[in-house]
């Protein structure tokens, strides 16, 4: 298979419904599954942050060598959480899977202690989780929210306004000055980041559809894009972007306006709505009936990172 996308058409051909009573109301290929359970449907997701694909030591290493195994824990539970907030979902809890090497095992109220603030800081309550020793860092955070109206990737219309919750560029641009060795604080957008539910119960009052930006805006917005059988065009000028990552792209000679198109690890959200929200959000384009995205009216590569591909 060629990519991410491809493998999940795959999955979602393979897995289909064995019957329309099974209490399942969405499958594979959105943000969550949903469950039917009342009047507020039942919302999960899970999600893997992995040493050496998602993160490496050197970037929470303390000055004496130690790892920042709080943060590397919180760092998941957001992303996790994320998901949640793209469906419109209020959290409820979460479960964590970690597997440590041998020589992070002492430590491993750390990683409790990371996992049970982020959780807080999400409205999230731990509920439980597994823990085995493994070669390499491991955590695999399973989340479950509650959602009236969930927010689906294929309800956006021709006519649609494109909004974004925030400045996908920091973060991104904080992993490439990581990359480089140029640490500075904009890294911290990308070392912790922060899931948007704090705005999960507007998106589902006001969203068509949704998506949340871990593959980079124009990966996910096309996802959202095919899903509802649209496309999108977005104005380049319109992209919101924080002082500091300006600053630091300056410095360090690189291109913020691509990173902020193709640059993952946001999780801020992408939404569509036929009517301006209420809440702050930044208007960055439009839903059009041609498919694809585009930028500035120009048909673009979407880039963005592929789960599947071998790492770097």
């Amino acid at each position: 298979m060629r990519d991410e996308d491809e493998f999940v058409r795959a999955l979602v051909a393979l897995h289909v419904p064995r019957r329309e009573d099974d209490g399942v109301a969405l499958g594979i290929g959105d943000d969550a599954a949903v469950l039917h359970a009342g009047e507020a449907p039942l919302v999960l997701s899970v999600d893997a942050c992995v040493e050496g694909t998602h993160f490496r030591r050197a970037f929470f290493a303390h000055i004496d060598g130690t790892i920042d195994l709080a943060a590397i824990a919180a760092r998941a539970v957001h992303a996790a959480a994320s998901d949640l907030a793209a469906m419109g979902a209020s959290p409820v809890g979460l479960l964590s899977s970690l597997t440590l090497p041998p020589e992070w095992m002492p430590h491993v109220r750390a990683f409790a202690e990371g996992t049970e603030a982020a959780a807080r800081a999400c409205g999230l309550r731990v509920l439980g989780g597994n823990l085995a020793r493994g070669e390499r860092c491991a955590v695999h955070t399973t989340v479950v929210g509650r959602a009236a109206r969930p927010v689906r990737r294929d309800g956006a219309r021709v006519g649609d306004r494109v909004y974004l919750t925030g400045p996908t560029g920091s973060a991104p641009l904080g992993l490439e000055l990581l990359l480089r060795g140029h640490p500075d604080p904009v890294c911290e957008r990308w070392r912790a980041p922060r899931a948007r539910v704090d705005l999960a119960r507007d998106i589902g009052q006001v969203a068509s559809a949704a998506i949340d930006i871990s593959d980079g805006l124009l990966r996910d917005l096309g996802r959202l894009c095919e899903a509802s059988g649209v496309g999108a065009n977005i104005a380049s000028e319109s992209l919101p972007t924080h002082d500091d990552a300006r600053t630091a792209a300056y410095v360090h000679g690189l291109d913020l306006g691509a990173l902020s198109l193709r640059g993952g690890e946001s999780y801020e959200l992408v939404f569509t709505a036929p009517e301006p929200p209420y809440f702050p959000c930044h208007a960055i384009g439009v839903i059009e009936q041609a498919p694809g995205v585009r930028v500035d009216g120009a048909a673009v590569e979407v880039g963005g990172y592929d789960h599947t591909a071998p790492a770097s």
